[in-house]
């Protein structure tokens, strides 16, 4: 059979449209079996989370909203609304922590605040950075975004600090700003 070519080539261009939609169809099939959801185990809002040692309390975590991860292999808890956490030491000294965002991993104890971190001691130390972790095993904080830290010395900006959650001991790199120094 001899067709026209112009008749050939809206036969090619009907079974290639053809076998394209037929494939895409197949391959969403295929898609769907090898998905899994991606969803929280739970999920909870306007949470006010109280944690003890001995009858103690340790820290109070506020957030608007909490999604828990805890049905994956490398579970963790993620607050997309932000965080407002109060930590106390032994004598009841206080920190406090705000972020715009955070995660905490539970299989490693790391938080990974994010957005407007602003850490504030008792003392009146302020720290100030867009991302920070706390290593809640060690308490201890450390970042290597730039930081604002302002105490009774004076502000210092720099970029990478870790310190202890008391802010009693605090190693910076790269400063600039006006610090008093104890040494004469």
């Amino acid at each position: 059979m001899n067709l026209p070519k112009r008749y050939s080539l809206m036969v090619v261009t009907v079974f290639a449209v053809t076998l394209f939609f037929g494939c895409e169809s197949n391959f969403k099939e295929v898609q769907k079996i090898n998905f899994s959801e991606f969803v929280p185990a739970s999920d909870a809002d306007t949470i006010n989370i109280k944690y003890t040692d001995s009858g103690r309390i340790t820290g109070v975590l506020i957030s608007p909203k909490m999604l828990d991860y805890a049905n994956l292999d490398f579970p963790f808890t993620e607050f997309p609304k932000g965080i407002d956490v109060t930590l106390y030491d032994k004598k009841q000294k206080r920190t406090f922590i705000k972020g715009n965002y955070a995660v905490s991993y539970k299989n490693t104890g790391i938080i990974d605040l994010i957005g407007k971190v602003k850490i504030t001691s008792e003392a009146g130390q302020v720290l100030e950075t867009e991302q920070l972790y706390f290593d809640q095993k060690n308490e201890w904080f450390y970042t290597e975004r730039k930081f604002k830290l302002t105490d009774a010395k004076g502000i210092s900006h720099g970029q990478g600090i870790d310190f202890s959650k008391d802010f009693k001991v605090i190693n910076s790199q790269r400063i600039s700003g006006e610090i008093e120094s104890d040494e004469e």
